[in-house]
């Protein structure tokens, strides 16, 4: 677990990398210490106004240091996001920065498929599905916001990853569950705080 202090350290090198994109200055050096241990993000990039995301890109799987992938995936979710336009520099002023550290997601095991809906807490639980070479994933945040069931929630995330509403049920597909800790600014360059799901 991370402090609010290592988070708000996180979104801090997440606002610095897209400041300094702009300004065509490296990122400084920091004192990343506290961040060299591998682990799964994601950055989400929302407008404060609209209140709608603005690009949401991540590493599901621990591929680098936590510093390093914070950077990357920072640049990626506001300049890379297939679904969106490039942020422009006039909308800095406008985008809330939210950082998902995430747990190593794990394989739920059921006997039946159908099991598979008690075994996901909403609220709790993010979601991967690997199936066929098709592969998708949604954060725990996005079911509470959509107000989704369990079921809904497999619906979707079967959507997201390119395939019928109902994959989740077929026996060769892989559904994995992980948790992630939140950290968002309140508003645009704001305080930080660490989001509570439930």
């Amino acid at each position: 677990m991370l402090s609010l202090s290592e988070g708000k350290k996180l979104v801090s090198i997440a606002r610095k990398e897209l400041d300094n994109y702009f300004m065509n200055q490296e990122v400084e050096k920091w004192d990343v210490s506290g961040f060299k241990k591998k682990l799964g993000v994601f950055v989400s990039l929302h407008s404060y106004h609209s209140k709608s995301l603005r690009g949401c890109i991540g590493f599901p799987i621990a591929q680098m240091p936590l510093w390093q992938a914070v950077r990357e995936a920072a640049k990626s979710a506001a300049f890379e996001d297939p679904r969106f336009l490039p942020v422009a520099k006039d909308e800095l002023d406008d985008i809330i920065i939210e950082i998902s550290v995430l747990t190593k997601p794990s394989l739920i095991k059921v006997k039946k498929p159908e099991d598979i809906i008690s075994s996901i807490e909403i609220g709790k639980d993010g979601l991967i599905i690997e199936y066929s070479g098709y592969s998708g994933l949604l954060l725990p945040q996005v079911p509470v916001e959509q107000k989704w069931t369990a079921e809904k929630f497999l619906e979707q995330l079967c959507i997201k990853a390119g395939v019928s509403p109902k994959t989740w049920k077929n026996a060769s597909a892989k559904i994995f569950k992980f948790q992630a800790q939140i950290f968002a600014e309140k508003t645009p360059k704001g305080e930080v705080e660490e989001v509570s799901l439930a």
